[in-house]
């Protein structure tokens, strides 16, 4: 059965729909604010003053929050997907760490199993082995 497009993406029709609430309400309050400053001034509220100063604002804010978060969110996906260098244990570490614990469970029949596995799946193991 196919999933619909809004269960699929769910989340990021929540997202989307939570960020274009937030910038219209951003811009909402933002004209009130603006036409009380320009009462307060005696003056009448011009659209186009209105727009450029609201555009500045929201690029400032945009700059200040949402890209750092978005670099954060964008960050963190790409290193827990690929994984850094730093959280990536070596292969050949894992492996050590593998044959050892084979040794343990049975001693008599890790090396054979051990060999098996190697000529299985031959690959580049620089490591020393545990004896």
């Amino acid at each position: 059965m196919k999933m619909s497009v809004w269960k699929k993406y769910g989340f990021g029709w929540i997202t989307v729909a939570l960020f274009l609430f937030s910038l219209v309400g951003h811009w909402l309050f933002g004209w009130v604010e603006f036409v009380q400053e320009q009462q307060a001034h005696n003056q009448p509220p011009e659209f186009m003053q209105y727009f450029v100063q609201m555009s500045r604002d929201t690029l400032e804010n945009w700059q200040s929050e949402f890209l750092q978060l978005l670099w954060q969110v964008m960050g963190l996906t790409y290193f827990l997907y690929l994984g850094s260098p730093q959280s990536k244990e070596e292969d050949d570490r894992f492996e050590d760490k593998l044959d050892a614990i084979l040794k343990r469970l049975d001693p008599q029949g890790a090396d054979a199993l051990i060999q098996q596995l190697d000529q299985k799946y031959p690959g580049r193991y620089v490591g020393p082995r545990l004896e």
